[in-house]
């Protein structure tokens, strides 16, 4: 576990979208908290956009890691989405890892 708690935040992602990069970024340098926070935010639209594809994915980026917790929301994740959906969840987990440095 890391030192931030990322969880906490989450409340303040609702009007506070700054908190976003901050936790974006600790993801991309493989922080699991951050990682499964990054799937909820993507998950609930907090302080972005709903993106289910990038939910699943830093969800799975967190079960690589170990984090149960992060495959029983990916599981619901997973039952939310289109077809197209999955396939670019898909896409992102099996491309190339620049996509952890754009903008995911």
């Amino acid at each position: 576990m890391s030192s931030k708690n990322y969880l906490k935040d989450l409340i303040l992602l609702r009007n506070d979208p700054t908190k976003l990069p901050v936790i974006r970024y600790a993801a991309k340098q493989g922080d699991v908290d951050a990682q499964y926070a990054l799937g909820l935010i993507y998950a609930e639209g907090r302080g972005t956009e709903i993106d289910l594809a990038r939910a699943h994915f830093w969800l799975s980026r967190a079960i690589e890691q170990g984090d149960k917790e992060a495959e029983t929301l990916r599981n619901i994740v997973g039952s939310q989405m289109s077809d197209s959906e999955y396939s670019e969840a898909v896409r992102l987990r099996d491309g190339p890892k620049l996509e952890l440095v754009a903008g995911s």
